[in-house]
């Protein structure tokens, strides 16, 4: 695969590039396009920017809004590979890939392809493994499957998915019962159910990890005025 932009400037060259379809790791245009193809062919894709790297390009070699020309030589096309036990680095590696690759997404705009990622991260992480982990490498599992399932909850909140958002959160605080990120969002998602008194329990401890929050002290001020009666006059 080759990628130009419209002055001929080379920005993708990889001579071997092995992706699934649907696991959203290349950008639209190759996700599309090359389930067209047959092996053995050679295409150019003229990928408009919202089939390449959206509307604010990608620092520091592709432009906002710009479209890109592909070229791809389809080598081989292999059954669906199914899941392989890896070693734990492997599992990290690959998880922390399509974590990254969900942020490409979010940072996007493109929630449902971000989350998409942030799924077969966590998929990756709780894969099969060829060995038991090392103490480090477990401790640095779960804290991929943390970060993962906070993503999963911010992507969740963006589709308007309240409900699996929350239980993202409470996923990720059965692994990390102080995970200040998830037990502020909980809190938050709590109270907009009407959940008050759950709400200020998780806020409070929220606090108690990050005394100087404005946004915890913020939403604790809500919740009270909300709990008070109101003044007679």
């Amino acid at each position: 695969v080759r990628g130009a932009r419209e002055d001929g400037g080379l920005v993708e060259r990889a001579p071997r590039l092995t992706f699934v379809p649907g696991h959203g790791d290349v950008v639209q245009a190759l996700e599309l396009g090359v389930p067209t193809m047959q092996p053995g062919e050679i295409s150019f894709f003229l990928a408009a920017c919202a089939y390449a790297y959206g509307r604010p390009g990608r620092e520091p070699d592709v432009p906002p809004e710009a479209p890109l020309l592909f070229e791809v030589t389809l080598l081989e096309v292999r059954d669906g590979p199914d899941p392989q036990p890896l070693p734990p680095a492997a599992r990290l590696r690959l998880g922390s890939q399509r974590r990254e690759r969900g942020n490409f997404h979010f940072a996007r705009g493109d929630f449902a392809a971000a989350l998409r990622s942030y799924r077969l991260a966590l998929h990756a992480l709780d894969g099969p493994a060829t060995a038991p982990p090392g103490p480090e490498e477990e401790e640095e599992l779960q804290e991929q499957r943390v970060k993962c399932l906070n993503n999963c909850a911010a992507a969740e909140l963006k589709l308007g998915r309240a409900e699996e958002a929350l239980a993202a959160c409470e996923a990720a605080l059965r692994i990390s019962p102080d995970n200040g990120r998830a037990l502020l969002r909980r809190g938050q998602l709590l109270a907009e159910q009407g959940r008050d008194a759950e709400a200020a329990l998780v806020l409070r401890r929220a606090l108690e990890l990050d005394p100087a929050s404005k946004v915890i002290h913020a939403e604790l001020s809500r919740l009270a005025k909300r709990q008070s009666p109101p003044s007679s006059t």
